[in-house]
């Protein structure tokens, strides 16, 4: 298994999207994605986001730590 990269919340929002999450809100630094057929997932817009929590946003996304690392090399 990969090691998680240490990535920005704007990163992480950007790679969310090539899968279909959208914004639908922000409440402070923190900010709600959605995507049809999937559950929602709260993105904090840190400089950088620790690998348990990035963990715990995939899970919440539904995606695997390697599908996460293909859509970061991508």
């Amino acid at each position: 298994m990969s090691k998680l990269p240490i990535i920005s919340g704007k990163n992480l929002i950007r790679i969310l999207s090539k899968i279909g999450y959208c914004k639908v809100r922000q409440r402070g630094s923190h900010i709600r994605l959605a995507c049809h057929g999937r559950k929602s997932a709260t993105v904090p817009d840190y400089k950088t986001i620790d690998r348990y929590l990035l963990k715990k946003i995939l899970r919440d996304a539904e995606l695997t730590v390697e599908e996460f690392i293909n859509l970061y090399r991508e």
